[in-house]
């Protein structure tokens, strides 16, 4: 017998299915998550990762319900063989980006910016007639394009303005946008950089001060800057590369919020707990830097300008963030960030669900290698779109038995 249509049963009906979908991934959810490792066990499986990979430093934090569970350090931080040590500093690299992401919106819930507002809005004048300094970007090379009047802080802070990473990458060495701003992701350190340039020249802020006052200090953060300080090198982590040379720390005295960050592990744990536990920020203000703002089309992050794949061969649920990417995955909704450069390897992954993150600095970029091990030991399958971030890197795989130990 067919029973008649009525738009109340159809609603209500509508409203049972989504309440029993949602219950059954919370329950799928539920059932993926793993238990955390000792701290003996994390420490063998990190031992075995640095002998596999040859890094000679690394240091990792686990963040559990949104408090620090373990911070440890493992390795040299020199030449000298001097130890790495949990309060060693080491450089944040693109990490940076992610404490950026969270300043921007404590601006934003002070009512000092609008996400939406366009950049143009702010400025005195025109962008390109802005006199180019080494401390920006070269804003001269977007004279007679009108599209940066476009620009806004979302697009710059979701990698999707339209420019390559750096100005200097470009043949010419000059800013261009290449393509239609909002519609797609290309990471972009340069996008970032006119943000700050806005925030400081358009609106009078000093970045350094304003994230030391709102992250750094509210957060015990008391190794971590966005610019060089003196007593940094009193417990300072050089770097090796790739074909084991060293590389010295380098002395950033200006702050560039693309990735000037000095920071420890424990103090980056502060900010990866203090971040997935949404402190300081309104309920909106959290949401907005974790939600899917833009879907990424590309089949990996490098190089910044590639063609967008076809929909059936994406990533399914990656998405730029506000300073992060965004995925889902078993254990539902995720977000992650790397930094890196030629002797730095960093990466933040964290589970919104059960407020869970790793964090991981290593002063040697081989340990790259061993960071989706390391984060599937922790915190068991998460999702993370390693492939995108990392390209065609030869990953460390560790041995059944050994990814199976608590």
């Amino acid at each position: 017998m067919q029973l008649p249509y009525s738009p109340s049963f159809a609603r209500r009906t509508t409203l049972f299915l989504r309440l029993l979908a949602t219950a059954a991934f919370a329950i799928a959810s539920s059932a993926a998550a793993v238990p955390l490792p000792t701290t003996a066990a994390l420490d063998a499986e990190v031992a075995r990762a640095m002998e596999a990979t040859g890094a000679r430093g690394l240091a990792i934090a686990v963040i559990d319900d949104g408090r620090v569970q373990q911070v440890r350090a493992y390795g040299q931080r020199n030449e000298r063989g001097d130890p790495l040590q949990t309060d060693t500093v080491m450089y944040g690299a693109s990490l940076t980006k992610a404490v950026f992401g969270y300043t921007v919106m404590r601006l934003v819930d002070e009512g000092v910016l609008d996400l939406d507002r366009p950049i143009a809005e702010r400025l005195a004048k025109p962008l390109p007639d802005y006199p180019d300094e080494e401390k920006y970007a070269p804003w001269s090379g977007l004279a007679g394009d009108e599209r940066w009047r476009q620009l806004t802080p979302r697009m710059l802070l979701t990698h999707s303005a339209g420019f390559s990473n750096f100005a200097f990458l470009e043949p010419d060495g000059r800013l261009r946008i290449h393509f239609e701003p909002g519609t797609r992701y290309a990471y972009s350190g340069e996008g970032l950089i006119l943000l700050q340039f806005v925030l400081e020249r358009g609106l009078g802020i000093d970045l350094g001060e304003a994230t030391q006052r709102r992250v750094f200090d509210r957060f015990a953060m008391p190794n971590s800057g966005l610019r060089w300080r003196p007593d940094f090198a009193r417990n300072l982590a050089d770097g090796w590369r790739a074909d084991g040379s060293v590389e010295p720390h380098d002395e950033r005295g200006r702050v560039r919020v693309s990735g000037s960050m000095d920071t420890t592990i424990a103090d980056f744990a502060n900010f990866a707990a203090a971040y997935v536990r949404g402190d300081g920020l309104s309920t909106r203000s959290r949401a907005e830097l974790v939600k899917p703002q833009l879907p990424i089309t590309t089949a990996s992050q490098f190089p910044t300008l590639q063609a967008e794949l076809p929909l059936a061969q994406r990533y399914p649920q990656l998405a730029a963030g506000l300073g992060v990417v965004v995925f889902d995955g078993p254990q539902g909704r995720g977000f992650m960030k790397g930094g890196h450069n030629d002797s730095t390897g960093n990466t933040l992954v964290c589970l919104e669900q059960r407020r869970r993150c790793v964090a991981i600095l290593a002063n040697d970029v081989r340990a790259e290698a061993a960071f989706p091990a390391l984060v599937h030991f922790v915190l068991g399958e998460t999702g993370a779109p390693w492939r995108w971030e990392y390209g065609d890197m030869p990953f460390w795989t560790p041995s059944p038995r050994q990814q199976g130990e608590k």
